[in-house]
């Protein structure tokens, strides 16, 4: 909706660069608004409120104070400090006390202590310290009217060592100023598109950005009232400086930033703070619909997401498109309010009864939704992408092509080093005093560079992701029989072609693929390991080709002149400063080198991992049958090999973050019902009854591995079953009361696009065997949360299925803007305490935007299983 009244809050003139003199009339400026001689508006600027939930609110206008706690599962994930929600949007973050111009991801940030709330004040307080420092603070917001006032405050003055480097920092999304303009004390200024400003060393050698400006007020935006912001410095003597983070790294945002001055303690930063307020806006409509369609015979349900002050039309209409592009009403009916979900009203729009073939648009109001078709195939070919394109891109130690295109050469044929023991890594990498190998650290570990998949955004290869994704593959060839071919894949000659058959299923080639990243481990070492993971951090954020990220020559001691500095210690501290020039060797005997950039191999020998892996290299030992039979044996046996081992030993229980395997009794069960369907050999149905008593609190997470097992399994069993999927039905009429989307929508630092694809799956398998109890309406709602109907907005989140889909994501290809085809990412994450984001225009926000392996296998069996329901002749 178009505002029609704009309001500034306390705006002065001269940050605007406008004046108005004695005797002259008011100025105006380009959106009509009056303001007085005294350079403030003349209509009444309205109020900022402290709500119930919490935070700040003017009309357009959002203002939180710390919501969310600082850091996150990956540290700093720009979801904390002050924030600006303005007009909707999410356009600044991590108003904080931080110890850099432009911190990266894994700089300090302070921990969260207290946060008070006082309403009747309209006060937030949060209480923070740097631990390791020594040193705490306080962080205050006040809402003065129409503005509000930012504070930090001491109680003992900035420790010594800490002068000139503490400061106020504010955050501001890049992507919401490109082409915008700012003042700084009345000189204008052009936010840059690519990264702007100078830079110089600081004492320690590491680099850090000059200012693009410095002064006291601070316009962001002054000509576009949609994004003005006004800072000004309260402080005296510690002026305002403007930022461009993206020049240390791409994922940076322009930093407004104040130092706190040495030797004071009180009140040492003052910030006031004036946010474009609207008092007539409105958030558009989002209409959310499946955008690659819809089956003629499957419910449509349209859910329409409003602003809570909007008010709601009665009707919405189904438009038929007709080949001389006119548009015929196919359905007129009125709309069902559903009620309040997180900050926003619902209404929800059911035209199921449309079945006539053909192309369509959903009107509401004045908004109208992308077209989509209603057709038997809507669904036959959207999981295609993901086969054709996205698995292969993210294929390790290959090279990859595209026609004209190299999506990347062969990458990481060094692989890899022994990690060394008693080291915590990043990433969620770490090893406790054994390494469970007989390698000495940074001995290279032969015979790991072959397959697998880079596992996500970064180039890891994490063992858990590959054989879930292994299984994945698995479970849609054997039951959907899929059979596309359209790559062709060498393994001999390390290359992958797209668009190019071969004679062999893709589906089938993919399984080998992430199989032999998994076999090698069992070769090399005789067990699972956690994974390979970069070195050293400058490497981890590595961005394009990932044949660049390593020099694929095996590290050579010997050649190496820094060889006696290679230990754990200072070196391996966060930091993405990469080697200096005179830092960097390029000694090689032509096969090796002691350029010390090899990837490192986390060894721990878990109990869950090998029962993890055995699952999966089970299944792949079908799969593989008929195509790779000499794979095919090694898998199977090296499977049973593991069951044995394990079952003979205490298990080994070491556990660190997500990469040392799930909960021991359920990649237990996994392992028991994999070898259960390849050999049928009864001590492994055995095993399944037992561990049924273990698992069963957790139902829903291992239904599909539970309900695979059925057929052959006992009556007991399917009795218990049976059970257990009715106890689970009920469950889901939680999520359907929760949200208008019928799914369970997660909330933390990573969206649920996933889990609702697992959600889906799962009722897949349970309406197989029980369809009285389990409708498939609950596997095509999954579909249709994935494909557009969720919160925040209605694209796609698979890229590039659907008319609207997610265009800029977090794949190895982020810092161009761009996307994979066929990737599916995380989706709407829902802020605290209301708020659900999916940057359209951002890819760095790994929790909202990062493509995962995993998700994209299990997102090619859902999107055939949503097939096979409706056509079943088909499959």
């Amino acid at each position: 909706m178009k505002s029609k009244n704009l309001v500034l809050l306390s705006l002065p003139l001269i940050a605007l660069g406008l004046s108005a003199c004695d005797g002259e009339s008011p100025v105006v400026d380009s959106n009509s608004q009056v303001f007085t001689e005294a350079g403030t508006a003349s209509a009444i600027t309205p109020d900022l409120r402290l709500n119930d939930r919490e935070y700040f609110q003017a009309p357009g206008v959002n203002i939180l104070a710390f919501s969310n706690p600082p850091g996150g599962l990956f540290y700093d994930a720009k979801t904390s400090g002050i924030e600006i929600i303005q007009r909707g949007e999410r356009i600044a973050t991590n108003g904080d006390l931080r110890l850099l111009h432009t911190p990266e991801q894994w700089d300090g940030m302070g921990q969260l202590i207290e946060r008070s709330v006082e309403r009747e004040a309209s006060r937030i307080e949060a209480r923070l310290e740097y631990p390791e420092l020594g040193f705490s603070y306080r962080v205050v917001a006040q809402a003065e009217g129409g503005k509000m006032e930012i504070s930090v405050q001491l109680d003992e003055p900035l420790p010594q060592k800490l002068a000139g480097k503490a400061g106020f920092n504010m955050e501001f999304l890049p992507a919401s100023y490109f082409g915008k303009a700012y003042l700084m004390d009345g000189r204008g200024g052009l936010f840059p598109r690519h990264p702007g400003g100078g830079m110089q060393f600081d004492e320690t050698g590491r680099t850090e950005p000059l200012p693009l400006a410095t002064g006291h007020k601070l316009v962001l935006s002054p000509e576009d009232p949609i994004n003005r912001v006004a800072i000004r410095n309260l402080g005296g003597d510690n002026p305002l400086m403007l930022f461009d983070g993206r020049n240390k790294a791409q994922n940076g945002w322009f930093v407004v930033r104040s130092l706190i001055p040495a030797g004071r303690s009180g009140e040492v930063v003052r910030w006031e703070l004036d946010v474009q307020a609207d008092p007539d806006w409105i958030r558009k409509p989002v209409i959310g619909f499946s955008q690659a369609g819809y089956h003629p015979a499957q419910p449509k349900r349209a859910v329409i997401e409003l602003d809570s002050n909007d008010k709601p039309h009665d009707h919405a209409r189904l438009l038929k498109i007709e080949p001389d592009g006119k548009k015929s009403t196919a359905l007129d009916a009125a709309v069902d309010s559903w009620g309040e979900y997180l900050r926003y009203r619902y209404v929800t729009f059911d035209f199921s009864a449309v079945a006539q073939p053909g192309l369509y648009q959903i009107e509401y109001g004045d908004q109208l939704s992308a077209p989509f078709p209603i057709d038997a195939a809507a669904h036959a070919d959207i999981w295609q992408p993901t086969l054709d394109v996205f698995l292969p891109v993210q294929m390790d130690h290959m090279e990859v092509r595209e026609a004209y295109r190299v999506w990347h050469g062969r990458s990481h044929l060094d692989d890899a080093l022994q990690a060394p023991a008693d080291y915590e890594h990043f990433d969620l990498y770490a090893h406790n005093a054994q390494t469970d190998t007989k390698f000495k650290p940074f001995e290279h570990i032969p015979g790991l560079d072959v397959g697998g998949w880079y596992d996500a955004g970064d180039y890891d290869i994490r063992t858990q992701s590959q054989y879930h994704t292994v299984r994945n593959l698995v479970h849609a060839w054997e039951e959907f029989g899929i059979d596309r071919d359209n790559t062709t894949i060498s393994q001999q000659k390390r290359s992958v072609q797209m668009h190019r058959p071969d004679g062999v299923p893709d589906i089938i080639q993919q399984i080998e693929h992430g199989t032999l990243a998994l076999i090698a481990q069992h070769r090399a070492l005789g067990h699972a390991i956690p994974g390979i993971v970069a070195a050293h951090l400058y490497q981890y954020p590595h961005l394009g080709d990932g044949s660049t990220k390593t020099d694929n020559r095996v590290y050579a001691r010997a050649l190496d002149p820094f060889a006696e500095e290679r230990r754990v210690g200072k070196m391996y501290l966060p930091s993405t400063v990469a080697p200096p020039p005179e830092r960097r060797v390029m000694n090689t005997d032509g096969e090796k080198s002691g350029e010390f950039d090899d990837r490192w191999a986390f060894t721990s020998n878990t109990s869950a991992l090998n029962y993890g892996s055995a699952a999966a290299l089970a299944a792949a030992s079908r799969a593989l049958r008929n195509y790779n039979e000499k794979l095919a044996d090694e898998c199977l046996a090296t499977a049973v090999r593991v069951w044995q081992y394990e079952q003979q030993r205490e298990p080994n229980l070491y556990h660190y973050g997500n990469t040392t395997g799930g909960r021991l009794e359920e990649e237990q069960l996994a392992a028991a019902v994999e070898l259960l369907i390849s050999t049928e050999d009864a001590q492994y149905a055995a095993s399944v009854h037992t561990l049924l008593p273990q698992v069963r609190e957790r139902f829903a997470f291992n239904a599909v591995t539970l309900a695979q097992a059925i057929p052959l399994m006992d009556e007991d069993f399917r009795d218990n079953m049976q059970q257990l999927a009715r106890d689970y039905r009920e469950q889901i009429r939680a999520f359907e009361r929760e949200t208008p989307y019928g799914v369970p929508v997660t909330r933390g630092g990573w969206a649920g696009a996933g889990g609702v694809v697992n959600f889906g799956n799962t009722n897949y398998w349970l309406h197989k065997h029980f369809p009285h109890i389990v409708e498939n309406d609950l596997v095509f709602r999954s579909l249709d949360y994935i494909l557009g109907r969720h919160p925040g907005s209605n694209l796609s989140l698979v890229s590039g299925v659907g008319a609207e889909s997610k265009l800029v994501a977090y794949g190895s290809n982020r810092a161009d803007f761009s996307f994979i085809p066929g990737g599916v990412v995380p989706g709407v994450l829902i802020l605290p305490p209301d708020f659900p984001e999916n940057k359209e225009n951002w890819p760095f926000f790994w929790g909202q935007n990062e493509y995962v392996i995993t998700v994209g296998a299990s997102y090619i069996f859902l999107a055939n299983a949503v097939q096979a329901l409706l056509q079943p002749e088909d499959i």
